[in-house]
């Protein structure tokens, strides 16, 4: 008979045992052989702890900011005492790979590249197995935060040639986020476990090793369950549905949002192929403001939200992540994205938009 327990209290400690059950379901999905460590923070704290594990003087590393995130790794690499080259994309805007290239050609001698696979602040993908092979031409080791990406997009960590994914299941996984999880090569232990490598703190990634080295025991700390039953039952879901088809369902989300929003006349912020799967925006008219259409779609109970970031306040994202990766929720942003123009008194054919939705989700 299966046990019956409130989560608000009374939850049963998670068995120690199955933490390396959820190591190895987690590299089935990001493809990997590699070391997978659990962490029990949000994702953010995972990205902190690569950082500050990574940073030290004499350590030179190239960083790709097209979003606040990239901003904060870089500041978490130079707090350590790290040599740190920002390349900064345009607002909202993904990285050329040619980018990348000269600025690696023009710095010899980096150690790490790091860079996010997806913004889910302003819809953009970066060329990933682009940037990554451009590093490992160089023998350069690579970090990446498919946080978002994890589950919206193909990642291939082993087959690319990642050192480093840190992922995060609340997004395209669908799942909590209190816990996050990254992969670690041994090209990345190397640079990592360094004679003054932070120890005894949640952001020292030495510590996490010797949670494996010890035979995948007991994390450190005081773990909290209801976090990784959730994780549990996200994979549990992400596994029967499969990880192609949930990828499969993002791409077909991403497609139909895009084709009602151009049958409506808006104006895609990037094109289909530097477009994110998780995430459609669109830039406003001009003389509409984006407060006036998150509210108005708010009253159809729909939600919108505007884009994060610097000079970004003018897009409008449509957002279309895990369980929001459905005909439904995309056919209602995309209505109601139309509904406000023609409040606004701008034209915007409703029944086109719908019919394009319907058809990219027949196609």
């Amino acid at each position: 008979m299966t046990e019956v327990w409130n989560p608000l209290y009374g939850t049963p400690v998670y068995p120690a045992k199955r933490y390396a059950t959820l190591a190895h379901r987690i590299g089935a999905a990001l493809k990997t052989d590699n070391d997978v460590l659990l962490v029990q923070a949000e994702a953010v704290v995972a990205l902190e702890a690569v950082a500050t594990s990574l940073a030290r003087p004499g350590l030179s590393a190239l960083n790709i900011v097209t979003s606040p995130y990239g901003g904060w790794f870089g500041q978490w690499l130079r707090r350590g005492g790290a040599d740190v080259i920002d390349i900064t994309a345009l607002p909202g805007l993904p990285i050329d790979a040619e980018t990348v290239s000269e600025a690696l050609d023009a710095n010899p001698g980096i150690h790490v590249l790091a860079l996010v696979h997806a913004e889910s602040t302003s819809g953009i993908l970066n060329p990933l197995l682009e940037i990554i092979s451009l590093a490992r031409a160089r023998g350069i080791a690579t970090v990446v935060d498919a946080v978002a990406s994890v589950g919206g997009h193909r990642l291939d960590v082993d087959g690319s040639g990642i050192d480093i994914a840190v992922i995060g299941p609340q997004k395209a996984l669908g799942g909590p986020a209190g816990v996050s999880a990254l992969s670690v090569s041994p090209r990345a232990w190397e640079l990592i476990l360094h004679d003054d490598a932070p120890r005894d703190s949640i952001l020292s990634l030495a510590d996490l090793k010797a949670w494996l080295d010890d035979g995948h025991g007991a994390l450190p700390g005081t773990p909290a369950p209801l976090e990784f039953f959730a994780l549990e039952a996200a994979l549990d879901r992400v596994e029967a549905e499969s990880i192609e088809r949930l990828i499969t369902r993002h791409e077909k989300a991403a497609s139909a949002s895009r084709a009602g929003l151009s049958a409506l006349g808006a104006s895609l912020w990037v094109p289909a192929e530097r477009a994110s799967n998780l995430v459609t925006t669109v830039s406003v008219p001009a003389g509409m403001e984006a407060a006036f259409v998150i509210r108005f779609a708010a009253g159809l109970g729909v939600e919108l939200t505007a884009g994060v970031g610097t000079n970004l306040s003018h897009l409008i994202r449509l957002n279309h992540t895990g369980p929001r990766a459905t005909f439904q929720i995309v056919l209602a942003g995309v209505v109601a994205y139309g509904e406000a123009l023609r409040q606004a008194g701008l034209p915007a054919d409703i029944g086109a938009a719908s019919e394009a939705v319907a058809k990219a989700y027949n196609a």
